[in-house]
């Protein structure tokens, strides 16, 4: 069957093809690939999560923190995040002379989430068509876009989650909903909404779920002419040809985080680039370490195969001896309060005589082993953080009431910006967070690459547009 071909969609009063920029946080999509995008005649993505900015030589201004307390230091985010959305928004804008148009993507759960979409959108008034917002339940999404007159396109992984949103508050903004992403939670990259009731280790096909999520907007009166955006997995579009045209879905446009990646306009590092080309498939893994607690998708680098290790060496523990925990843990830990099965006290003495000697408390009365340079690395990491989530699993830090999730900090996690920053500014690939969708395999498979071919944004635009 040959491939049916686009047709353009009306998108903040012009006509655009319904192909969607992924906005990739910290740096990974910037004025440069989102400006270009839309000159293409695309809808492009700039990240307002923690943007670059510039100085007046035009040099990236290093994110710094000098604050002592950490609600001082989330205060210095949040300028930074403010100042570099902002700047990168009217970078793309001009790039794009006037053609597609310009988004912005925020993660809800980012810290400050709020204060810096207003903060972006207050000053970039004209510029920003509409706000992609994933990463929670953004139920305020809608009213601050109506404040500041934007379209707002809210990330769901189910027909159930939008109509929560849709019945809190959504239905009240209807006319400026512009479009609702579907992010295949199995497939996309980056932060995945699997919930409690789904088997990250079985994927679900999209089209059904896609359908209930038409079949809810219908139910809600929303017109077939507000699109669904296909996230997730999407490479050629030959392969989603009974998408197109298709009276069951309704409008249906398609989001590419993964490919805009290798572009010459893309802001990330060439060895990042590079490492694109030798992913297998199967080499980008679902995993739970991120501080969010959601479920995220990254490649199976060092990094990711490190928190893999530390994980694995880990023991439950009981404050006092009960049940099996009849043996005191004698590597580890100062103090004998600590209650452990006789299995697992050999266990833990052969990871303290493999070198991982010291033992820390996680959250769910478990013990896990480290190196003492892991452990130093563990406390500095979380000693140093600036409040970049709403809540953070790895730190503690809540970004609101009394700044604390109550929990214990947890040494399984790790600090997502500290590592999303390095790599995103040339730091290694292969002892960072590395995230990427689960087609990322394609990249040495698909021939528009071979011999080591970088297109331009507007070069994988047209490739694009005619099914591969």
């Amino acid at each position: 069957m040959s491939f049916k071909g686009l047709k353009p969609i009306v998108y903040g009063g012009r006509e655009v093809w319904p192909l969607i920029e992924g906005g990739k946080g910290v740096s990974a999509t910037n004025h440069l690939s989102s400006g270009a995008w839309a000159a293409a005649g695309g809808i492009g993505t700039v990240s307002a999560v923690n943007a670059d900015s510039y100085d007046a030589e035009g040099k990236i201004v290093p994110q710094v923190y000098h604050a002592l307390t950490r609600k001082e230091r989330h205060e210095e985010l949040i300028r930074y995040a403010i100042d570099g959305a902002v700047e990168q928004v009217r970078r793309a804008y001009d790039i794009s002379g006037g053609k597609g148009a310009i988004n912005i993507n925020v993660l809800w759960e980012m810290g400050g989430a709020q204060q810096v979409l207003e903060g972006v959108l207050e000053k970039t008034r004209g510029l920003v068509t509409g706000v992609t917002c994933g990463a929670g339940m953004p139920y305020r999404l809608s009213e601050i876009a109506e404040r500041f007159n934007v379209n707002y396109l809210p990330i769901v992984s189910s027909a159930r989650a939008f109509r929560a949103l849709w019945k809190r508050a959504y239905h009240k903004v209807s006319h400026l909903m512009g479009a609702v992403v579907y992010e295949d939670p199995w497939l996309a990259g980056g932060h995945n909404g699997l919930s409690n009731a789904e088997d990250p280790l079985k994927p679900e096909d999209p089209y059904p779920r896609v359908k209930a999520l038409r079949d809810t907007m219908r139910k809600e009166g929303i017109a077939d002419t507000v699109p669904i955006i296909m996230a997730g997995g999407v490479w050629y579009l030959r392969d989603w040809n009974e998408w197109i045209d298709n009276p069951e879905l309704g409008t249906i446009a398609f989001q590419f985080g993964t490919r805009p990646l290798l572009t010459h306009e893309s802001p990330i590092p060439q060895q990042w680039k590079d490492a694109l080309r030798d992913i297998e498939p199967g080499d980008v893994l679902l995993h739970r370490f991120s501080p969010t607690g959601f479920y995220s998708s990254a490649v199976r680098n060092t990094f990711l195969r490190n928190l893999e290790a530390r994980s694995e060496r880990q023991i439950p523990y009981s404050k006092v001896e009960a049940g099996e925990h009849t043996v005191r843990l004698d590597v580890g830990v100062k103090g004998k309060n600590f209650w452990v099965t006789p299995k697992d006290l050999e266990r833990a003495r052969s990871w303290s005589a493999q070198g991982y000697t010291d033992g820390l408390r996680t959250p769910d009365d478990t013990i896990i082993f480290v190196d003492p340079k892991e452990r130093d690395e563990i406390r500095q990491d979380q000693a140093d953080c600036m409040g970049c989530l709403s809540h953070c699993g790895f730190s503690s830090w809540k970004d609101h009431d009394d700044y604390t999730t109550g929990r214990l900090a947890d040494p399984r996690s790790f600090c997502i910006q500290k590592t999303l920053q390095d790599i995103a500014h040339g730091g290694p690939v292969d002892n960072n967070l590395m995230f990427a969708g689960h087609a990322a395999f394609k990249f040495k498979q698909d021939p528009f690459y071979s011999n080591g071919f970088t297109p331009t944004v507007k070069e994988l635009v047209d490739r694009i547009l005619t099914g591969d």
